[in-house]
């Protein structure tokens, strides 16, 4: 399924401890929110038809390429989650309707000096991933089927398998379901250039007002190995979503088990 013309935005700070351990708190040290708990802001990671560098379409599905200068990059699973935008007549986005879910790995540089976050985000072919297999959201809110996954990710190296993230149920999220899509809508038509953030209403404007948006809506925490080690040519990244009620963690196919496999080149 190709996102060519869907704009593609991430979620900053929206599982507990992970802006920490990847070095990134001080970034969003003068972003005020009105929760203790809540993200920081939303990022733009791919915009269609952009003359920018993040005009280039960056997601793939089985293959992770490195940045050909030294960086030091990092998995950051995440779940992927593709709406409908409903403007007002003024084009400010009046609703965001979730239709279906997938894994993604939001690969990021820890690079220094980087002005806004998107600039650690995308620095060329591959530097996504995003999984072939998609679930169908029957709604966005308790009850629903999302209630039921967890997402956990590992990273095999040299044969042997690491658990990179945290094995974390959905509604581990600070933000989900109706209070993520309330903060996402103000997020798009409210945030201003400031710090690490960028204006997303600029952005979608001139992207031409798309259809669709994906949003990573976060990373989870990263276990031990994860927290401490890099990516490396020939690893191996796996990102899973699976239902508690019938799936195990395993690599097994599976109607409702979603997996992501992208090797490191």
């Amino acid at each position: 399924m190709s996102l060519k013309d869907t704009i593609c935005l991430g979620v900053a700070g929206n599982f507990a401890h992970h802006l920490e351990q990847a070095g990134e708190l001080k970034d969003f040290e003068n972003v005020v929110t009105l929760e203790e708990d809540a993200p920081k802001g939303i990022f733009p990671f791919y915009l269609p038809g952009s003359d920018s560098f993040l005009g280039l379409y960056s997601i793939g599905t089985d293959t992770l390429t490195l940045p050909s200068y030294e960086a030091n990059a990092q998995v950051e699973p995440e779940i992927g989650v593709l709406f409908d935008i409903i403007y007002n007549a003024d084009k400010s986005v009046k609703a965001l309707i979730a239709k279906k879910f997938t894994t993604f790995n939001d690969c990021t540089i820890r690079k220094e000096g980087a002005k806004k976050i998107s600039e650690k985000k995308s620095w060329g072919l591959n530097s996504k991933g995003i999984g072939s297999t998609w679930i169908d959201i029957d709604k966005f809110e308790e009850g629903g089927v999302m209630d039921n996954y967890h997402l956990c990710s590992f990273v095999k190296r040299k044969g042997v398998l690491h658990p990179y993230g945290v094995d974390a149920p959905l509604l581990g999220y600070s933000y989900f379901y109706g209070k993520l899509q309330t903060w996402l809508i103000d997020k798009m038509n409210t945030q201003e250039d400031f710090g690490p953030l960028e204006n997303i209403a600029a952005h979608l404007e001139a992207c031409a007002y798309p259809k669709e948006v994906l949003v990573s809506i976060g990373a989870t925490a990263y276990a031990e190995f994860g927290e401490h080690n890099y990516l490396e040519v020939g690893d191996e990244v796996y990102v899973m979503a699976y239902d508690v009620r019938s799936d195990t963690v395993d690599f097994s196919p599976s109607k409702t088990k979603v997996i992501l496999h992208q090797k490191v080149k």
